[in-house]
């Protein structure tokens, strides 16, 4: 572990260093005619970009940010899928020192609306198929509204042209106009370790998305992950399916390859288990990452694709459930492995694949700490570890986390504080779960998730994990009900992987299983078969509109 300090060091002496240089660390360094993307199209047709060309084109698209009014400090959102565009556009708005803030595009209006005007966002790029989410419905922008930028499409009225801006075509700016590097002062804008590159929402499950600064700092964290964690080597080929308008996309597709000079896999198109097995052979993948939503997919929608050459797989966003696993050691001959973080910290604990931190998988545990990390559970009413074994709060020790870089929201002291123990030695993530004797460490609910029954805390994941062990369960989610008698009281919501095989027998079959395989007591109560669950753009099950549904059924 003395090395692996050593490495951690090395990464903050890099990128937590006062005069750090985004522009330089994610692109100007590496060899010019490195490939630094392959974007895939629908028809796996698909597109390589160097680094020498996300060099050449950030700088043009910086200068014209520049000569559009942006500067150092302003926030600039991106609208856009997955593309060489968005790389260009993230470097260009980087190399001035400005700031980031990535829209999802599966967001309605009213979700973008919120986060441009919470942001102060002074100029949009967008893809032209999300044009029209930058006004409410039926309206027209005018010469008042913000300006936009669009991308992949063509640019009417009052918009400008990222083709023509890049092309030097534009009015805005031509390649005589800009300075040796694309900015005013001849070379990109140096904002030091502790300059913010997004700022990042929230998923707003539990109230509203909270801005999270990011800053370039972070990144050592992010590439501590990428080479600790997943395992990515420089001869690997590296796919994070995670969609960068979230924080798994943006960490692990995109800033830590483009940190650590890595070619990452980019697929535009939308997901289907056929494709992905397209992908990953006609690119002979080696690394992939994605969520469990990915694999469950994978297994319920088609064969394994024989020709895939894997030797890494793993898996964020939500546990991963003993299941996949299982599948995986068949299908693709190796474990997927589960890893644990949020968008406030990037990536901390993990089943990690590197050669010398690989330890026999425990299915249900998301692992230990990675470097740079100090994870544990604390207990419930005080900031003690808690005993072996016990349910408590999953928490980082900051003092001794050296990658630790989360401060505080944007505008919102009352929501850091309920983050940190009353001291600041600990960030408090949220989340409910339990360690073992050898440190592993088993995630059990999120905070507003555990059900409590008769005086037993409850996780919905645990049972979850057993209901889906089920032949006929694709997924399954467990909320809390209440009960005169118990508190509460287990109701799970099922989604089988033949609808017409749900009845009052095969109800009776899964909660049979869970008293067999979890806990007699912790049981559900009833069980109602749908076709789907309720998830966040990023995969995570909603169980708080669950929730409100069977309340509004009471």
């Amino acid at each position: 572990m003395e090395l692996m300090g050593a490495r951690v060091q090395e990464l903050l002496d890099m990128f937590a260093a006062p005069g750090a240089n985004a522009a330089e660390l994610l692109c100007d360094r590496h060899p010019s005619g490195n490939t630094a993307f392959t974007v895939i199209g629908a028809d796996l047709d698909f597109v390589d970009i160097s680094y020498g060309e996300l060099r050449e084109k950030s700088t043009q698209f910086a200068a014209a940010l520049t000569a559009l009014g942006v500067q150092r400090g302003d926030h600039v959102a991106t609208l856009m899928g997955k593309s060489a565009e968005l790389v260009i556009a993230l470097l260009g708005i980087w190399r001035i020192g400005a700031v980031d803030v990535p829209l999802f595009t599966a967001f309605a209006h009213d979700a973008v609306a919120f986060r441009l005007q919470a942001s102060g966002a002074k100029l949009v790029v967008c893809d032209a198929d999300q044009r029209r989410k930058l006004v409410p419905a039926g309206e027209i922008p005018t010469d008042a509204s913000l300006p936009v930028i669009v991308a992949r499409g063509e640019a009417f009225g009052y918009d400008h042209s990222l083709a023509e801006l890049l092309a030097g075509t534009s009015a805005v700016v031509s390649p005589a106009s800009a300075g040796p590097s694309g900015t005013p002062d001849g070379g990109p804008v140096a904002v030091g370790g502790d300059g913010t590159l997004v700022q990042l929402f929230t998923s707003g499950t539990t109230g509203t998305p909270k801005g999270v600064p990011i800053p370039l700092r972070a990144v050592a964290s992010f590439v501590g992950y990428h080479r600790f964690g997943l395992d990515v080597r420089d001869d690997d080929v590296f796919w994070n399916m995670a969609d960068p308008g979230w924080a798994y996309g943006l960490y692990f597709a995109l800033l830590a390859p483009m940190a650590a000079g890595n070619r990452s896999l980019l697929l535009s198109a939308g997901f289907s288990a056929g494709m992905t097995w397209a992908v990953m052979e006609k690119f002979a993948v080696t690394n992939f990452a994605a969520a469990p939503t990915v694999y469950r997919s994978l297994m319920a929608g088609s064969d394994a694709g024989a020709g895939h050459v894997l030797r890494r797989a793993s898996s964020a966003g939500e546990p991963l459930t003993p299941d996949v696993i299982a599948w995986g050691r068949g299908a693709l001959g190796l474990e997927v492995r589960d890893h644990y973080g949020q968008t406030e910290l990037g990536m901390v604990a993990g089943n990690a694949w590197a050669d010398e931190l690989q330890e026999p998988l425990r299915p249900g545990s998301m692992g230990g700490p990675l470097p740079g990390w100090s994870v544990d559970v604390l207990a419930e009413d005080s900031d003690v570890a808690a005993p072996d074994g016990e349910s408590g709060r999953i928490a980082v020790n900051v003092p001794q986390s050296p990658f630790m870089w989360f401060s505080a929201y944007v505008d919102a002291p009352e929501k850091t504080v309920e983050r940190y123990s009353a001291d600041g030695a600990w960030y408090i993530t949220g989340d409910s779960g339990r360690r073992d004797s050898d440190g592993y460490i088993y995630f059990s609910s999120r905070d507003d998730d555990v059900i409590i029954m008769a005086g037993y805390r409850i996780g919905p994941f645990d049972v979850e994990s057993v209901l889906v062990t089920h032949p006929m369960v694709a997924e399954a989610a467990v909320i809390g009900t209440p009960d005169e008698i118990r508190g509460e009281v287990l109701e799970a919501f099922v989604v089988l992987r033949n609808e017409s095989a749900g009845s009052p027998d095969m109800a009776a079959e899964l909660q049979r299983l869970v008293k067999d395989k979890f806990a007699a007591h912790a049981y559900p109560r009833r069980i109602h078969f749908v076709p789907e669950l309720p998830k966040t753009p990023s995969g995570k099950v909603q169980r708080y509109i669950l929730r409100a549904r069977r309340a509004a059924d009471s």
